[in-house]
């Protein structure tokens, strides 16, 4: 029933996401969705039915098969899909202490170097520890696209404004979707515009040009870092050194880490905020300070000072006062932030003309001309008039001519006064849409009823607007589609593409409910709950009063290991073993007739087992009183412990080699059935207490002998041994034969003695034979043999003893260095007679070919053949007579040079 209700949400999460998937992806991508697209292929519509082709008996067995391998295929998606995770908490629970120290050591050297600096104060870490330790909490870190763990082996992007983590593909494919969707809402400046693509959280627009290609760490320094358990995730183990914000001119120290970096923790030396007070040593990230002294500055109303305490800016003069209009005539206690201000009276002083007032309210400075002095003119402005301002200019009688409001007519009147009236002429107008066409009023607008027919900014809904001219208004229906989370509806209006993530959370409670997790809405049903510290609360399942402590965890209790304690039927003894009323125990099913039937019962079921049998030890004695073994107390009797009996014989060597057996008074013998220790069955027979010997003598021989005595089982000592012993010599050659008596008694000097008196076949380490008689141990490394040495032109030799040879060294003398140097000489005039004949060869070639060169001319066939052959003959005496001489150089040269060294090498020696 547990494993029923675990898997059952699984089932239920994730089947819906192959619909998610789809609905992600854009109208393009979709299979199925884009123009003249239908729900099959060409060559799905042509193909006859499966039914049809199959026999009916055949086809059923097909439909049930594939119907069992699609809920099969679900079932390991699901499974799939959560293992990861499920594999991580598994390792968790089994090294929680392990975990929770590393993770320490961690984030101790992530944070080492910000605390050196700050003297141990971690105040400012706390908002970059939880995103630290964020990254070891499993589940705790979701791609909010995917909706799936982000583990620390897989690529991950970073969020420069948020810091959320997401895989690399899924922000790659967001970005991609996010810009073609938004350049394809209006077709002139679809992939033109460099459209920016949003961040799925918290929506800071990023350019198409810093849309992720590569894994970096958070840093940036390093591409594809490795997985180093003992660094964070995605991290390279460098120091940030990204610049602080807010900007201070130093960077960031802790290592390579997600989320935002901390305050600075430098030291400046910094003056108060009015600058009255001396330089302080302060913190970088706090280093704005109040000396509280007053300010005393002069504030901008030029009459008052500053009273606030030490701050940047003075605030505006707080105070009131007694302050005059623009124009002089009132006055008013106003604020002294706002000294200018304007009464409502209107000015009234008399213009330049001297005949009007100006009219202009409260103002300072000069007042305007007056504006009947300027040029003016009639009302339809076609006749100019100089007339002084107490006159008014009069119309002027001709048509008024001026633009009406429709922009294409103009006024039939003559010159008025006023507005001219509204355009009332008969025009051919065009609706809106420019479908229609109607005669009616120019001031009129024409609107067909014609409704539009294109699809809105969201790519789902149609305009409907009536007479719509092509710039249809965004769509103002709600977007309603079910968001990836699978609980919440999109709230967002109508729009094109996928939904942003659900930026809901949900919290994940333990089984008490004293620990939570918050995760991304959605991520409850894979997320196992989080670990809890606190006692587990479920009632025992089994007889005893309570529970084993143990902590809180997810689905059922492991099963009770307290001891069962019950007692036992047919002794007074308790159960000792662990509980036993809940047991897994695989149940017996019933054979399934196919494939298409599932099986009615669990493979496992939950049974309450019987107390096994009592294993208490007694202690028990054997038939023969051997010994007192333990006896488990459900098998209690006595046993033969399957020993011989041990009882001397009359041949007073030997003892009763019968097994266990009890001995009563006269001749009867209790012995024991077969059966390892089970209880005696008592057997009365009238035979001898113990058997006669009949072994052969056993008696021990003397040390070395390997022989049994020839001899019956006898009283007294054994005969000496007459048997030879063949036996190898020390050097593993030769083999003596020996007597045993002989070669048992012997000291060991005389075993010593016992050698083949041949030489040592051993090898010494310097590759000789040994010199000495077959002997035993390790042959002695004084070689005597006698080796040669040579110098090192190897002109002279002398021997040394082979023991001395490696302190021994021959030196070359005055006649080597002379030998060589001839020998050299030698090769020397060798190598010019070589290529003096080779030059002279090179130079009969070229003479050849010159007189072949001269003869030219046309010859008859005949002459022609006749010169060649004495040509060829001459050239074959030449090549002979080449070669001869070639021998000779070959051969007399080096053997005179042999002759000389041999002669310069038997000078010294005679």
């Amino acid at each position: 029933m547990t494993t029923r209700s675990q898997t059952t949400p699984w089932r239920f999460f994730s089947l819906p996401r192959v619909s998610e998937a789809v609905a992600m992806e854009p109208a393009w991508r979709q299979q199925g969705r884009g123009r003249g697209r239908g729900q099959e292929g060409p060559g799905e519509r042509s193909r006859p039915p499966q039914k049809e082709r199959e026999a009916p008996g055949r086809s059923k067995f097909e439909e049930i098969r594939k119907s069992n391998q699609a809920a099969a295929q679900r079932l390991v998606e699901s499974r799939v899909s959560a293992s990861s995770s499920d594999e991580e908490e598994d390792d968790e629970e089994a090294k929680v202490d392990h975990k929770d120290g590393k993770r320490g050591k961690i984030l101790e050297s992530t944070f080492t170097t910000y605390t050196n600096q700050t003297g141990g104060d971690a105040t400012g870490l706390v908002r970059t520890g939880q995103y630290v330790s964020d990254l070891f909490q499993s589940g705790a870190l979701t791609c909010l696209i995917c909706i799936g763990s982000v583990k620390r082996t897989q690529a991950v992007w970073s969020c420069s404004s948020c810091f959320s983590l997401f895989h690399l593909p899924c922000i790659q494919k967001w970005a991609r979707d996010s810009v073609f969707l938004v350049s394809s809402v209006t077709d002139e400046d679809f992939g033109q515009k460099q459209h920016p693509w949003p961040c799925p959280k918290c929506r800071a627009e990023y350019p198409p040009s810093a849309t992720p290609n590569r894994y970096m760490c958070y840093c940036g320094d390093q591409q594809d870092p490795p997985a180093d358990p003992w660094l964070s995730p995605h991290s390279c183990g460098s120091v940030c050194q990204k610049q602080l914000k807010p900007s201070c001119g130093h960077t960031c120290l802790l290592l390579c880490h997600p989320g935002p970096c901390p305050p600075c923790p430098k030291m400046v030396s910094v003056s108060c905020m009015c600058g009255n007070a001396k330089p302080l040593p302060r913190r970088c990230s706090n280093k704005a300070w109040s000396c509280q002294q007053t300010c005393s500055k002069l504030l901008p109303c030029k009459q008052h000072k500053c009273t606030q305490p030490c701050h940047t800016e003075c605030r505006p003069c707080p105070r009131a006062s007694i302050q005059r209009c623009v124009c002089g005539r009132q006055q008013s206690e106003r604020s002294c932030a706002s000294p200018q201000w304007n009464c409502d009276q209107v000015c009234c002083s008399l213009l330049s003309c001297g005949n009007h007032t100006c009219e202009v309210p409260c103002h300072g400075g000069v007042c305007p001309p007056c504006p009947r002095s300027v040029s003016r003119t009639c009302p339809c402005s076609k006749t100019k008039s100089s007339l002084p301002c107490t006159e008014e200019v009069l119309p002027c009688g001709d048509t008024c001519d001026r633009r009406l409001s429709c922009g294409k007519h103009t006024c039939s009147m003559r010159c008025h006064r006023g507005s001219c009236e509204t355009c009332r002429q008969e025009v051919a107008k065009e609706c809106r849409c420019g479908k229609y066409r109607k005669f009616m009023p120019c001031h009129k607008e024409y609107l067909c009823d014609s409704k539009c027919p294109k699809t809105r900014s969201c790519q789902r809904h149609q305009c409907r607007r009536k007479c719509c001219p092509g710039n249809c208004p965004p769509c103002d229906q709600s977007c309603g589609r079910t968001l990836g989370c699978r609980n919440h509806k999109c709230p967002s209006g109508c729009h094109p593409g996928s939904c942003y993530p659900c930026p809901e959370a949900v919290e994940v409670t333990c089984s008490c409910g004293s620990t939570q997790l918050s995760v991304p809405c959605g991520r409850e049903r894979s997320t196992r709950p989080p670990r809890c510290k606190e006692t587990c609360r479920c009632p025992p399942s089994c007889h005893h009063p309570c529970r084993e402590a143990h902590r809180c965890h997810p689905g059922p209790c492991p099963p009770c290991r307290l001891p069962c304690l019950l007692p036992l039927p047919r002794c007074s003894h308790s159960c000792p073993p662990p509980c036993h009323d809940q047991v897994l125990v695989r149940s017996q099913q019933v054979q399934l007739a196919g494939p298409w039937e599932q099986p009615s019962e669990p493979a496992f079921v939950q049974k309450a087992l019987p107390c096994p049998p009592c294993q208490v030890p007694i202690p028990t004695s054997c038939f023969g009183e051997h010994e007192v073994s333990v006896v488990p107390c459900h098998r209690r009797g006595r046993f033969s412990c399957r020993r011989p009996c041990g009882r001397p014989l009359t041949c007073g060597n030997h003892d009763c080699s019968r097994e266990c057996h009890l001995v009563t008074d006269g001749n009867k013998v209790t012995t024991s059935l077969d059966g390892p220790r089970e209880t005696s069955a008592l057997i009365t027979s009238l035979s001898p207490q113990c058997k006669v010997c009949e072994e052969g003598c056993s008696k021990p021989r003397p040390p070395g002998c390997p022989h049994p005595c020839p001899r019956p089982c006898h009283p007294g000592n054994c005969s000496a041994c007459s048997q030879m012993i063949r036996q190898r010599c020390h050097c593993k050659i030769s083999l003596l034969y020996v007597e045993c008596t002989k070669l048992t008694s012997a000291d060991q000097r005389t075993k010593e003695e016992l050698s083949c008196s041949n030489q040592c076949p051993k090898e010494l380490s310097c590759g000789h034979r040994c010199k000495q008689v077959c002997h035993p141990g390790v042959c002695e490394e004084k070689c005597q043999q006698k080796v040669k040495l040579r110098c090192p032109c190897r002109r002279i030799k002398k021997e040394f003893l082979c023991s001395l040879s490696n302190q021994c060294v021959v030196q070359c003398v005055d006649a080597c260095r002379d030998q060589q140097r001839k020998v050299s000489q030698v090769k020397e005039a060798e190598l010019r007679a070589a290529q003096e004949e080779e030059q002279k060869k090179l130079q009969e070639e070229l003479e050849a070919f010159e007189k072949r060169q001269q003869r030219g001319g046309r010859r008859s066939k005949k002459r022609g053949r006749r010169e060649e052959e004495e040509e060829e003959v001459e050239e074959e005496a030449r090549r002979a007579g080449r070669w001869w001489r070639r021998c000779t150089a070959l051969l007399l040269i080096p053997l005179g040079g042999a002759l000389l060294a041999a002669a310069y090498y038997l000078l010294p020696e005679a």
